[in-house]
């Protein structure tokens, strides 16, 4: 007849393994390897890299703006087949990100061109290339520095939204992202990002008409 009690080294052994059993139900041995081996899991060192990155305005400051930039405009114009021509309803999107833009002095931009798959990927290269140009062109005329355009890019047929061999205008398109920061801005050089964030707290709290808050306060007296 088998003993009934586990003896106690065999119940150290158990809580040990299933202590370090990892998300993956993989059990680890400390006693077979060196020591500190199960320490570092090849992530040693990223917190604090994300750290300095964050605090050199490397990571966070341009994700984040991005995602707002992105959520509050448009960055995305197309055009006709064969065509680098900004018609109406792109220039009305380009001056929405013009107004964007001009919000943030210290923040740079690329523009991305892109076209379908019809014509060789050389002629899309180039014809990418005039597309992009048009639009920091058309930037440029609504008050933005062609100093804070970083480059613009040429993808050609390399990236397109819907795969396809035919004509597709949802390809033949222009996108604006944040690229990086103004590096001699004096905001930037100093640290102060919080600056930035401040300036558009500040904006964003301004009641839409004194009118309508004087009258809110007679009605209350």
């Amino acid at each position: 007849m088998k003993n009934p009690f586990i003896s106690l080294p065999a119940v150290i052994m158990a809580l040990s393994v299933g202590a370090c059993a990892g998300p993956n139900d993989a059990v680890y041995r400390s006693h077979s390897v060196e020591a500190g081996s199960l320490v570092d899991g090849g992530n040693f060192g990223v917190a604090t890299m994300n750290n300095t990155q964050i605090m050199t305005g490397e990571r966070s400051y341009v994700f984040d703006l991005s995602n707002r930039f992105a959520s509050e405009v448009l960055t995305t114009v197309n055009f006709a087949f064969n065509s680098d021509v900004l018609d109406g309803g792109a220039r009305d999107t380009l001056r929405e990100q013009a107004a964007w833009i001009r919000q943030f002095p210290e923040v740079r931009f690329k523009v991305y061109g892109h076209t379908d798959a019809v014509g060789s990927p050389r002629y899309n290269e180039g014809l990418g290339m005039r597309r992009a140009r048009a639009v920091v062109a058309y930037l440029a005329s609504q008050g933005i520095s062609t100093s804070r355009l970083e480059a613009v890019v040429s993808l050609g047929e390399a990236q397109p939204l819907i795969v396809t061999q035919g004509r597709e205008r949802r390809n033949r398109r222009t996108v604006t992202e944040v690229s990086g920061f103004v590096q001699s801005h004096p905001i930037i050089m100093d640290g102060k990002y919080a600056q930035v964030v401040y300036r558009g707290t500040i904006d964003s709290a301004r009641p839409a008409s004194g009118l309508s808050m004087a009258g809110t306060i007679g009605a209350a007296e």
